[in-house]
This record gives structure tokens, C-alpha cells and sequence, in this order.
């Protein structure tokens, strides 16, 4: 286990292209696969590999993602030591960039023990063992291991992903961007492993220069003179910087070998449990290859779908291919086909609602359709 790690959730994520989802919310807190969090797969990454000093650095809007983690008791980090920290900026009309905030909380950074950290956002999606990357870089004795995964997609996946560069030795060379031109690249995780001086070095430059934007534009603009490699993760891997790839990657939760391979394979993915009742199936209601989180009532016709808690469908009404979040009312005879409706929305009696599988339509909070 990795006792002398510490991680760090840095959740300064481009949010741009999946904004009707984050208005209220900080993309880690979007809801995903019915029952969970988008920072749950990261948070339970470095839980799962021994990590337990882990920092979340984030803006603001950050109310739901704090009410969600809590003490970080699902994660076994509600402790007297180390721990579960959250830090989020005090002025909600100052934005400041992941070194500033690092920066303005340095001492969390002095006080922890651990001589190592590990760096990750949270819209990677992918259950990750640290403990063979930490392996792979310690054998290197190299100054930054960051780790990457090789697609032959990436023309319709991972756009605007940064790109590695790689020589045969793995050393990275340049770092680029994904316009969706090429299907053969090695898509960067942004996940950083390094030593704690070496993080407190690259803030300090930041800071002091003015000529980094981030942690991760300090890294990839001095490659020259730090020794950076890259290790390949060859699991299951989406991003969720949009929403057609928010989308996309709900739909693959239904593909049973991706789900073993999300939730099992390297531990298991673990969220903020919440006590509500089986969801009730009346006799009359079909549902099929779909994901039903519980507390709901289904009436109607669910395909292809995934319902979060305490979702009611009426009877006569039809979902496919569609993401309904939480305490949604489906209406009698409404048919929803590649729509994502986010929390506490009423569709009406008899409403058609079609998406497109790439551009799904996208119904925003609290709204009486």
C-alpha cells in the first residue's frame, strides 16, 4: 500500500462544453451510472491503493460536492489523522487557477507526513491501480510519471484531451491537443505522480513567474528539464468533459463487461449511501438493459436507460437510450428517446422529447416540461 503517498483531487476542469450540467454544481458532482458521484472513480482510486491523506481543491459552486463527501466516511477517510480535506476558494467572484489555490493552502501541503503525491482530476473515468504505476516510476527513478492511455479512437473519443508525445522509452516529449483529426494517440490522464518537494517547487513557479497557467502547463513547458514518462493504463478509460461524452460513457455502464471492469477489477467504486426503500415494478411496466437506482416506482417503459433515486414513471410512458437524475416525474404517455434530464424535473402528460445519440437533449434542473 501506498503509505508514503498522498493524493490530491485537482478538480480545476475545463467545464466549458458540459455547462448545462454544472450551473449549480462542480463537474466532480455530477451524477453518473445512477447511484454515483463523478469524483467517486478517482476518490476510490487512491482510496484503493492506500492513500489516506487526500486533499480536493476546488472552486466554487461547491455546496453539492461538499454535502456529498461529508466526513469522507464511504471512503474510510473520516479520520483524527490525515483523512478527507476540502478546500475551496473564499470569494466566489475571484477565480483562481489550481496553483493559486494550492498556493493559498501550502501549509495542508507542509503538515502532511507523506514525501509523495499523486495528482488526478476527476472527470477520468476509470478504476486505476496506483500501486503498479508508483512501482513503474519508483524503478525509473524519474522526477514525473504521468500516466496515459493509448486509443485508436481518438478522432470520436477524448476530444480536447491533452496528447503525449512519447519516445520508445517512454519518455514524453511534447504535449499536444485532440482536435479530433487522428485515431491513434496516447490520451494524458493528467494524472501526475511526483515528489512532495517537487509539487511545492512547481507552485513556487507559478506563482513567482506569471508564466504558467496551471500545475500541469509548468510541467508540460519544461519537459527540456525534468525527466517525465509516461505509464500506459490499459483498463477501461472515457473522459467526461461534454455532455455527448457525459452521455456516452452512462450508456457504456450497460455493457456488463465495462460495468465488472469500472466496479470490481481494481476495488470497488464507493459513494455516499443514502436509505430508501426497492424501487416497486407494477405489474404492466417493461423495462430492459437498464440501470434503476432504488426508491423509484416504474409504470411505464424503460430501455436502454439509466434512472437515478426516486424517479417515478408513469404508466404509458416510454424511455430509451435516455439519463433521467434524481426525484424526476415521467408523466403518463410521455416517450423520451437520447434525453438527459437533471434533477427534480416533471416532463407532462403526452410530451416527445428526441435527442441525437451524439448531441442528446438536455432538460436543465427544476423545470416543468
Amino acid at each position: 500500500m501506498l503509505s508514503n503517498y498522498m493524493g490530491i483531487l485537482n478538480l480545476f476542469e475545463n467545464e466549458t462544453n458540459i455547462i448545462s450540467l454544472t450551473k449549480g454544481r462542480t463537474l466532480a458532482s455530477i451524477p453518473i451510472a445512477a447511484r454515483y458521484r463523478i469524483i467517486d472513480f478517482a476518490l476510490s482510486n487512491m482510496v484503493n491503493s492506500g492513500l489516506r491523506n487526500i486533499g480536493v481543491f476546488t472552486q466554487t459552486k461547491s455546496r453539492s460536492l461538499a454535502d456529498h463527501l461529508g466526513s469522507g466516511k464511504p471512503w474510510d477517510l473520516d479520520r483524527r489523522l490525515n483523512g478527507l480535506s476540502v478546500f475551496n476558494s473564499d470569494n466566489a467572484n475571484i477565480s483562481l487557477n489550481d496553483a493559486e489555490m494550492l498556493q493559498s493552502n501550502m501549509e495542508y501541503i507542509y503538515r502532511s507526513k507523506e514525501k509523495n503525491v499523486i495528482l488526478s482530476p476527476s472527470y477520468m473515468i476509470g478504476n486505476i491501480d496506483y500501486i503498479e504505476a508508483v512501482k513503474y516510476h519508483e524503478e525509473k527513478n524519474q522526477d514525473i510519471t504521468v500516466i496515459y492511455k493509448s486509443t485508436n479512437i481518438g478522432s470520436k473519443n477524448f476530444l480536447n484531451c491533452d496528447v503525449l508525445n512519447i519516445d520508445e522509452n517512454n519518455n514524453v516529449l511534447s504535449v499536444g491537443n485532440n482536435v479530433g483529426t487522428y485515431n491513434n494517440l496516447n490520451i494524458c490522464m493528467e494524472m501526475f505522480i511526483m515528489k512532495k518537494e517537487l509539487l511545492i517547487s512547481l507552485i513556487n513557479k507559478c506563482i513567482q513567474t506569471g508564466s504558467y497557467a496551471t500545475i500541469k502547463d509548468a510541467i508540460y513547458k519544461d519537459l527540456k528539464n525534468l525527466l517525465v514518462r509516461a505509464y500506459e493504463f490499459k483498463g477501461y478509460l472515457h473522459c467526461v468533459n461534454s455532455i455527448s461524452d457525459y452521455y456516452k460513457t452512462n450508456m457504456d455502464m450497460l455493457n456488463l463487461k465495462t460495468t465488472k471492469e469500472l466496479f470490481v477489477i481494481n476495488g470497488p467504486i464507493y459513494t455516499k449511501t443514502k436509505d430508501q426503500p426497492p424501487t416497486k415494478y407494477s405489474c404492466e411496466c417493461k423495462v430492459k438493459n437498464s440501470i434503476i437506482a432504488d426508491g423509484c416506482i416504474v409504470d411505464g417503459i424503460i430501455e436502454n436507460s439509466i434512472i437515478s433515486r426516486g424517479v417515478v414513471v408513469h404508466k404509458g410512458a416510454e424511455i430509451r437510450n435516455s439519463i433521467i437524475l434524481q426525484n424526476c416525474e415521467i408523466r403518463e404517455n410521455s416517450k423520451l428517446t437520447n434525453v438527459i434530464i437533471d434533477k427534480n424535473v416533471i416532463i407532462d402528460k403526452g410530451k416527445r422529447l428526441n435527442g441525437d445519440k451524439e448531441f442528446p437533449l438536455v432538460i436543465e434542473k427544476r423545470a416543468l416540461f
